[in-house]
C-alpha cells in the first residue's frame, strides 16, 4: 500500500497509495451527503423536547446542507493556502465538536449554530479537499475512482439512518448526538492519509515574503517528498491565487455551472416528496418507506458501474454527453412517472430514478475535472458548490410550498423533470457549440485546438511521460498544460543576433 504503485511517467500514480485516498474519499463523501439526511431521524424527539414545529426543526438539516454547499469558495481558499491534509483535519474536528456541543443544547438556536453551522462547515472542509486529492492521484482511472467515491453517499445514507434510530431508542437524542460526534472523528483519520502524490519538485522554496510559489493543492505540506527547487527571482515565480475567479471566463466551466444550477433545482425534489406522494396514493406506510431503500440500493450499484463505463477509452472523451444523457434520462423518468399511482408503477419509477440518479452522481465531478484541469479544479469546485447551494435553497422549499398550496404532486414532478431534462439538453447543445467554436478559432503559434487536445489526451490511456519543470516559474504553467493535455515542450528561443 505504499506510494510507489504503478505510475505513468511523472503523472498521477493511478494506484498505490491512491487506493487508500479513494477509501478515505468514500467515507468523507458518505458523511457529507448522508449525515444531513440521517439527522432527520431525531426531529420528532427534538420537536417534543423543544415544543417546535417540523419546519423549525428541519432547519437543522437545511443549515447543514447550506454550509456544505455554500462554503465552497472558503474551502477552496483554505486548500490553496494550507493544503488538503491540514484543512481536512481541522474540518473533522469542527464536525465532531458541532455534534458534541449540540448534545448540550437547550434551545433550537443553539442547535442551528452547533449541529447546523459547525458540523456543516466541518463536513465542507472534508468533502472538497478529498475530491481535489482524488484528482491528484488518478488520471487514467479517474472516472472509476470518482464513481467508487460517489458510492459512499447511498451506502452511508442506508447505514446512518438505522444507526441513528437505534441510538435514539437507547440513549435519547442527546446521547445519539454525542456518539455521532465521536463517529465524525473518522473524518480526521481520513484527512491524515491525504499525503501528496510522490514526485519531484514538491517542495518549492519560500520567497522573501515567506509565501510558497507553485504549490499544487495538497502539496504544500509535503515533507521530504522531493528535492527543493532552485532559487529564482520573484518575477519567474508568479504567486498562486487563493481563489482563481478567472475560471469563470472559461466557456466549458460556464456551461457546466449553468447545467448544475438547473439540475439542482429539480434533481432532489422527487426523492424528498416520494414517500408522502406514495402515502397520498394509498400505499401503506411501511411500503412507502421501502421505496427510498429501492432508490438507495440501485444507486449503490449504478455509481461505480457508471464510473467504470465512463473510463472506457472510447467513451471517456465523450463524458459530457454521457452526463447530459443521464440528466435527460432522470428528467424523463420524473415526467413519465408523474401520474404513477399503483405500487408497482412506483417501484418501477424508483428503479429508473435510482439508475439515472446514480449516473449523475458518478459523472458530475469527473466532467468538471475534465473541463477545467487539475490546477483550477479547487477554485472551480468551490464556485460550483456555491451555485448549487443557491439552487438547493430555491428548489425543494419552493416545491414544498407548491404542494401545500395546490395539494397536487403531479405538477411538482412535471416541474422537476422539466428542469433536469432542460439541464441535460443544455449541456449537450452548449458543449457541442463550444467544441465547434474552438475548432473554428485560429490556433496560435505552438498551441493546438483545446477541445481536440482534451479528447485525444483522455482517449489515450498510456501516453508518454510528462516532462518535469526545471524552472520554478514554469511549474504552474506546466501543471495547467499537462492537466489539459496540451504540449509542454518549450518553444525554441530565437538565436541571439
Amino acid at each position: 500500500m505504499g506510494a510507489g504503485g504503478p505510475r505513468r511517467g511523472e503523472g498521477p500514480p493511478d494506484g498505490g497509495w491512491g487506493w487508500v485516498v479513494l477509501g478515505a474519499c468514500f467515507v468523507v463523501t458518505g458523511f457529507a451527503y448522508g449525515f444531513p439526511k440521517a439527522v432527520s431521524v431525531f426531529f420528532r424527539a427534538l420537536m417534543r423536547d423543544f415544543g417546535a414545529g417540523y419546519s423549525d426543526t428541519a432547519w437543522v438539516s437545511s443549515i447543514m446542507l447550506a454550509m456544505l454547499y455554500g462554503t465552497g469558495p472558503v474551502s477552496s481558499i483554505l486548500v490553496t493556502r494550507f493544503g488538503c491534509r491540514p484543512v481536512m483535519l481541522a474540518g473533522g474536528l469542527l464536525a465532531s465538536a458541532g455534534m458534541i456541543l449540540a448534545s448540550f443544547a437547550t434551545r433550537l438556536l443553539e442547535l442551528y449554530l452547533t449541529a447546523g453551522v459547525l458540523t456543516g462547515l466541518g463536513l465542507a472542509l472534508n468533502f472538497q479537499p478529498s475530491l481535489i486529492m482524488l484528482g491528484l492521484y488518478f488520471e487514467r482511472r479517474r472516472p472509476l475512482a470518482n464513481g467508487l467515491a460517489a458510492a459512499g453517499s447511498p451506502v452511508f445514507l442506508s447505514a446512518l439512518s438505522p444507526l441513528g434510530q437505534q441510538l435514539l431508542e437507547r440513549f435519547g437524542w442527546r446521547g445519539g448526538f454525542l456518539l455521532l460526534g465521536g463517529l465524525l472523528l473518522h473524518c480526521c483519520a481520513c484527512g491524515a492519509v491525504m499525503r501528496p502524490p510522490p514526485g519531484p519538485s514538491l517542495r518549492p522554496r519560500r520567497d522573501s515574503a515567506g509565501d510558497r510559489a507553485g504549490d499544487a493543492p495538497g502539496e504544500a505540506e509535503a515533507d521530504g517528498a522531493g528535492p527543493q527547487l532552485s532559487e529564482a527571482t520573484p518575477r519567474t515565480r508568479p504567486r498562486r491565487r487563493l481563489l482563481d475567479l478567472a475560471v469563470c471566463t472559461d466557456r466549458a466551466f460556464a456551461v457546466y455551472a449553468v447545467t448544475k444550477f438547473l439540475m439542482a433545482l429539480g434533481l432532489f425534489v422527487p426523492a424528498i416528496l416520494l414517500v408522502n406522494y406514495a402515502k397520498d396514493a394509498g400505499v401503506p406506510d411501511t411500503d412507502a418507506a421501502f421505496l427510498l431503500s429501492i432508490v438507495g440500493f440501485v444507486d449503490i450499484v449504478a455509481r461505480p458501474a457508471c464510473g467504470a463505463l465512463a473510463g472506457l477509452a472510447r467513451l471517456r472523451p465523450h463524458v459530457p454527453y454521457l452526463f447530459s444523457l443521464a440528466l435527460l434520462a432522470n428528467g424523463l423518468t420524473d415526467l413519465s412517472s408523474a401520474r404513477a399511482r399503483s405500487y408497482g408503477a412506483l417501484v418501477a419509477f424508483c428503479i429508473a430514478f435510482g439508475l439515472s440518479y446514480g449516473m449523475v452522481g458518478a459523472l458530475q465531478f469527473e466532467v468538471l475535472m475534465a473541463a477545467v484541469g487539475a490546477s483550477r479544479f479547487p477554485s472551480a469546485l468551490g464556485l460550483v458548490l456555491l451555485l448549487e447551494a443557491v439552487a438547493v435553497l430555491i428548489g425543494p422549499p419552493s416545491a414544498g410550498r407548491l404542494v401545500d398550496a395546490l395539494k397536487n404532486y403531479e405538477i411538482i414532478f412535471y416541474l422537476a423533470g422539466s428542469e433536469v431534462a432542460l439541464a441535460g439538453v443544455f449541456m449537450a447543445v452548449a458543449t457541442n457549440c463550444c467544441l465547434r467554436c474552438a475548432k473554428a478559432a485560429p490556433a496560435g503559434p505552438g498551441t493546438e485546438d483545446r477541445a481536440s487536445d482534451i479528447e485525444d489526451a483522455e482517449a489515450e490511456g498510456d501516453s508518454e511521460p510528462l516532462p518535469v519543470a526545471e524552472e520554478p516559474g514554469n511549474l504552474e504553467a506546466l501543471e495547467v498544460l499537462s492537466a489539459r493535455g496540451e504540449p509542454t515542450e518549450p518553444e525554441p528561443e530565437p538565436e541571439a543576433r
